[in-house]
């Protein structure tokens, strides 16, 4: 940030107003759409960065195996993610799940 955005930044905020830096907005814009996730896609998202297979996973959230596998096709659909490692690296990222 340059002296002159901290003294917009200073004015802004002394005013009564919010800032947020360009660069910030533009990546909160990014996912101002995004679809959350239910508790359950969490609970399941959490066993993933476990290391848990989809059998595994099931078989402690007491479902089937189908259901973990349909759990796992929204998640990675709602986070725009290629894989399930991808949809753990995302929800660490975002803030969705902690370190395990």
């Amino acid at each position: 940030m340059c002296n002159t955005d901290l003294l917009v930044a200073i004015r802004a905020v002394h005013g009564g107003q919010r800032f947020i830096p360009a660069e910030v907005a533009i990546r909160l814009a990014d996912h101002v759409t995004d679809e959350p996730l239910t508790q359950r896609e969490v609970d399941v998202l959490r066993c993933v960065a476990d290391g848990n297979s989809n059998r595994r996973i099931a078989d402690r959230l007491s479902v089937s195996e189908d259901t973990i596998k349909t759990r796992m096709k929204n998640i990675m659909s709602k986070l725009a993610a290629e894989d399930r490692t991808h949809a753990v690296m995302i929800a660490l990222r975002r803030g969705i799940i902690d370190k395990p």
